[in-house]
């Protein structure tokens, strides 16, 4: 794996949990809509009776667990980035990675942020990603 794709693993994981969370919404306006009457003169077995509600807030437990868990995995692999990334000895290194891959930052707004040219950020960027140190053992999220 190389330092990028490592770097990026948080970002996609973020993204993952936020995409998660969003689904979680619906089923919250989902489980809050109001359906429909299903008035049914006789007894049919085959048909549910399980509220629509139910079925949305069980599915709103199920996804709240996953996120809960796909939360601590992030926690965890941002400190170990952190700690990887405190390993380089270029302070301006440092920062970039830390703004780009645990801040998302844009380029543009890097080069706000460490009053430099475009050119000076991806020269920065590059050594940074030279210099970082992949885990032997990687654990993909």
């Amino acid at each position: 794996m190389t330092a990028k794709e490592y770097l990026n693993q948080a970002r996609h994981l973020d993204a993952l949990i936020n995409c998660r969370l969003r689904e979680i919404d619906y089923w919250r306006d989902m489980a809050q809509s109001v359906s429909g009457s299903n008035f049914e003169p006789h007894y049919n077995p085959n048909h549910p009776t399980e509220a629509h509600f139910v079925k949305c807030i069980g599915k709103i437990d199920e996804i709240q667990r996953g996120v809960e868990e796909k939360v601590a995995q992030l926690i965890q692999l941002r400190d170990e980035i952190n700690s990887r990334i405190d390993m380089l000895s270029n302070h301006e290194e440092q920062i970039l990675l830390r703004y780009r891959y645990l801040d998302g930052l844009s380029w543009e707004q890097i080069e706000r942020m460490m009053c430099v040219s475009k050119s000076t950020v991806h020269r920065i960027h590059g050594a940074a990603l030279q210099n970082f140190s992949v885990p032997q053992k990687v654990e993909t999220f």
